[in-house]
């Protein structure tokens, strides 16, 4: 993968702008920005459709590149440089997810750390949000809730949160599904209930990134309500919102659809409704059990607890012959 550090880049830039006799710089202007936010989307539709990949995070984190080196290529107004740093945070947080869905927990930080200044420079507050947002995401994933609520935080304390709720709500049901892993109910009752609160007083009309579009609708928050419940024990709410979220998510986001069914199947075998839950876990699509880290753990998961559950039975060995088919193709 192709690395530079963003004070190398900064040196470059302006030892280009010094050089003697050096040439006259190209101009560069929005249009350039827009062509890497066009890219952009196509990173997020890549993540919608096939999750933590690692090619995702190889080609995020070329493109964050990119848009660096578009810095030394030519003259720019100050919008246009702030602009071009806030695309190389964007490409690198993506570059970041990928690598915490894919369970590529040291990748992920080291996109942070980069992702994190990049976004200072660019002052660009939404792309501050998600990174720490993400940072939050990581942190629970490696069963560090403390560090995963001191992250949420930063994230729900930027001013964003107060002049868009949609953030807000974001912010409230990512430190909710964090609270779940502590078992504390009342804290993610009240933190889903703020939720739920600045969810309905967001306004529909407003333009915001491409990556808050499961937000938008309320398929994310059903699906961190999901989360914070399953990690709570309460599978009978879990699967309400299980069922929720699967009928907001759009059909090209078969990662989000993975997660929250093997979740479901799992609320489901919670409640006692063995063949029901091996039915819902068969849902789950072969190549993205076998190529998707997350999804391929929580099936794992499922199938420990489906043995424990219900040793020598039939249902193990229909799950077991199951899982086997997507185990090969890994």
């Amino acid at each position: 993968m192709k690395r530079r550090t963003l004070v190398g880049g900064i040196a470059a830039a302006a030892a280009a702008a010094t050089a003697p006799g050096a040439a006259a710089p190209r101009r560069i202007g929005m249009s350039d920005v827009d062509r890497l936010r066009k890219r952009f989307v196509q990173i997020i539709s890549s993540d919608h459709h096939h999750g933590g990949r690692l090619g995702i995070e190889q080609q995020a984190a070329v493109l964050a590149d990119e848009a660096l080196d578009l810095q030394d290529s030519g003259s720019a107004t100050q919008r246009v440089r702030n602009s071009l740093y806030a695309s190389a945070a964007a490409f690198r947080s993506s570059a970041m997810w990928a690598a915490i869905d894919g369970r590529r927990f040291d990748n992920a930080k080291t996109h942070m750390r980069e992702a994190q200044a990049l976004a200072e420079i660019s002052g660009d507050s939404a792309i501050k949000f998600r990174i720490w947002s993400h940072a939050g995401t990581m942190y629970r994933h490696m069963g560090r809730p403390e560090d995963a609520l001191a992250a949420n935080d930063v994230a729900r304390n930027l001013r964003l949160t107060r002049r868009d709720p949609l953030f807000a709500c974001l912010g409230h049901a990512r430190q909710a599904a964090t609270l779940g892993l502590l078992g504390d109910t009342a804290a993610v009752q009240r933190a889903l209930g703020c939720a739920q609160d600045a969810f309905e007083r967001a306004d529909p009309a407003l333009a915001r990134p491409v990556w808050m579009t499961a937000v938008r609708n309320g398929a994310e928050l059903e699906t961190l309500a999901l989360a914070a419940h399953f990690r709570l024990g309460n599978f009978e709410r879990a699967e309400t919102h299980a069922h929720r979220s699967l009928a907001l998510l759009r059909p090209q986001m078969r990662r989000d659809r993975a997660i929250n069914t093997a979740r479901l199947a799992t609320a489901q075998l919670g409640q006692g409704d063995t063949e029901l839950a091996i039915a819902t876990a068969m849902k789950v699509p072969t190549d993205v059990a076998a190529q998707h880290a997350r999804v391929a753990h929580m099936l794992r998961g499922f199938g420990t607890t489906l043995c424990a559950t219900a040793p020598g039975s039939t249902a193990v060995q229909t799950w077991t012959e199951h899982a086997a088919t997507w185990r090969t193709t890994a």
